[in-house]
C-alpha cells in the first residue's frame, strides 16, 4: 500500500490539514488536496458514503504550519481557448 498512513474516518475533523494528498480507502481517488482544510461537507460525505478510513503518505499539519509545495509539479498552460458568449 505505498507506505500510506491510515486515518480512521471518525477521527477526521473540520479544519484538519495534511502535508500530502489524502485518498479514499482505495488509495487512488483523492479525497483532499495537500494543505487544504477539511470542510463540513467533507465530514458529511465520509458519513453518508460509509467510508471507514482514508489514506495519506503525509502527516497532519499544525494550524499555523504552511505545507511544503515545492514538490508539487505544475505544467504551464500554453494557450487558452476563447469562450463564446451566449
Amino acid at each position: 500500500m505505498n507506505n500510506f498512513i491510515k486515518i480512521e474516518a471518525k477521527d477526521v475533523k473540520e479544519g484538519m490539514r495534511f502535508s500530502a494528498p489524502v485518498f479514499f480507502d482505495d488509495g487512488k481517488n483523492m479525497f483532499l488536496a495537500e494543505g487544504k482544510s477539511v470542510k463540513p461537507y467533507h465530514v458529511a460525505a465520509l458519513k453518508r458514503w460509509s467510508i471507514p478510513f482514508l489514506l495519506t503518505y503525509g502527516r497532519e499539519l499544525n494550524k499555523n504550519e504552511i505545507p511544503d509545495l515545492s514538490t508539487v509539479s505544475v505544467e504551464p498552460v500554453e494557450e487558452l481557448e476563447e469562450l463564446e458568449e451566449i
